[in-house]
């Protein structure tokens, strides 16, 4: 019986992959293979091809069956180099059969009718973790899960209302605008809709608008055209061009100068704009995702943000929560930035139980960012393999303090007897109260409300952080 150029014949060995104790997953040759009759062979092969005269196939069991030789001992090797890695189970599995792909393009491997994840079942129980699966029950290529971007880190219900909205809409073409505090991970969330959507193969461009002068963020949003202004030697694509087909993520939205909301409203309704210098009227295809943690309303009432942009933008809003009010989600990032900063600078510290109960009961003002950043600073300036509260390092030894003092403050404010007000407190209070109402009235500007205020952007700055104070919406 021929198949391909290969004949039939019945393998003498066969290869298997099999999962250890230690969570390993292991190639290995075991023993020759009862012979059987060829019809019930025939219905038991699941995933069959020929590679220079052998014939390959996978069984039912997910075991991969063919005749060893002297030239795929090389793709035998590297394929057991990496499946003994020590990596998660299913990220060597997933490296494997990306392998695989690889040697199969080059003609330097077999030439699969189907692939080998999605005929194996046993792959699919190799290790504690498993990889993801279809919803036909087939196991999702590590070329494909890459698409989906990444995986927003949480339990809470917080967490699990942001990611069931994200689920809803990233098949939707309609605009997203993510609100929440600086550092809360809205870019994030923003990769994450767009992973998720028919999307996610075409490109994901991020402008961050806060970050372009004024006189270029126009250039920037629409392109130029050669000669356009003194310097414009040639036409140049703007990010609008340049994420055709995909999603463009517009960061800090409410700091777009009135100038360009124009055109940028004339992009969301009509899909089309023209460039800077330029008289052609191009079209394009782009989901737009825009954040901000500015209080668009405000803005609106004071002239700062036109009111036509802001419904177009507002037409599916999200909010992402401080994490503050994400208490139960703490010991998760705290691993995940612990275990991302000890591969990343090649270190093996542990943070002793009194460091992760005071860093999960504080506030945080700055979020997630802020979070990652202790964590970093905590990995790279340790000097002994563990971290508890009295082997911090001295340069953060008033950051942990700080913490100290804030929590035995909510301590005592929540369970200590009912005391009248000192005059600092009282002081404060009225500082606090006048510094929320100077943001109301500028939109949470901090230079109008420092104007306003006679401080400086900093001082103000530093006064929401100690208040904790948090922009309504």
């Amino acid at each position: 019986m021929k198949v391909g150029k290969g004949r039939f014949f019945w393998p003498k060995r066969r290869l298997a992959v099999h999962p250890a104790s230690t969570g390993n997953v292991l190639i290995r040759a075991v023993d020759r293979v009862p012979r059987q009759g060829r019809r019930e062979a025939t219905e038991q092969r699941v995933c069959t091809w020929t590679y220079r005269g052998l014939l390959f196939y996978a069984d039912v069991n997910g075991t991969m069956k063919r005749e060893r030789s002297k030239d795929d001992v090389k793709l035998i090797t590297r394929l057991r180099a990496i499946l003994d890695r020590e990596d998660a189970p299913e990220s060597r599995i997933g490296q494997a059969l990306d392998l695989l792909n690889q040697e199969s393009a080059a003609g330097k491997a077999p030439s699969r009718s189907d692939e080998i994840a999605e005929s194996s079942p046993r792959l699919r129980q190799a290790g504690d973790a498993r990889a993801p699966i279809e919803d036909d029950g087939r196991v999702v290529p590590a070329a494909r899960r890459k698409k989906r971007g990444p995986v927003l880190i949480g339990n809470s219900a917080a967490m699990q209302a942001v990611e069931a909205a994200i689920q809803r809409i990233s098949n939707t073409s309609a605009t997203v605008l993510l609100r929440g505090e600086s550092g809360t991970g809205k870019e994030l969330a923003a990769q994450r809709i767009h992973g998720l959507s028919e999307r996610a193969g075409q490109p994901f461009v991020v402008v961050h608008c806060a970050a372009i002068p004024e006189t270029l963020i126009e250039t920037t949003l629409f392109g130029q055209e050669r000669g356009a202004f003194t310097g414009a030697n040639q036409a140049r694509k703007g990010r609008l061009e340049q994420a055709a087909g995909g999603t463009l993520f517009l960061d800090e939205v409410g700091d777009i100068p009135l100038s360009t909301q124009v055109k940028l409203l004339r992009v969301l309704q009509d899909k089309t704009f023209e460039r800077v210098g330029g008289e052609d009227t191009f079209s394009v295809n782009v989901r737009v995702i825009a954040a901000t943690h500015r209080h668009l309303e405000a803005m609106v009432q004071t002239g700062e943000f036109r009111e036509d942009l802001y419904y177009r933008l507002n037409v599916v809003p999200l909010t992402l929560p401080p994490l503050r009010a994400r208490r139960d989600d703490m010991p998760l990032l705290i691993v995940h930035f612990l275990d991302k900063f000890n591969r990343t600078n090649s270190r093996h510290i542990e943070l002793g139980q009194d460091v992760v109960h005071m860093m999960s009961v504080y506030h945080w003002p700055g979020n997630i960012r802020e979070l990652q950043n202790c964590i970093e600073r905590l990995v790279v300036l340790a000097e002994a393999s563990r971290v508890d509260l009295e082997t911090i390092p001295e340069s953060l030894t008033p950051y942990f303090d700080h913490m100290r003092t804030v929590q035995s403050q909510s301590a005592t404010s929540s369970n200590g007897p009912a005391s009248r007000p000192t005059l600092a407190a009282r002081l404060d209070a009225i500082e606090r109260d006048r510094l929320r109402e100077a943001l109301k009235k500028t939109g949470w500007v901090k230079a109008k409300a420092a104007r306003l205020l006679g401080m400086t952007p900093r001082q103000v700055a530093y006064r929401i952080a100690k208040y904790q104070l948090i922009e309504e919406p």
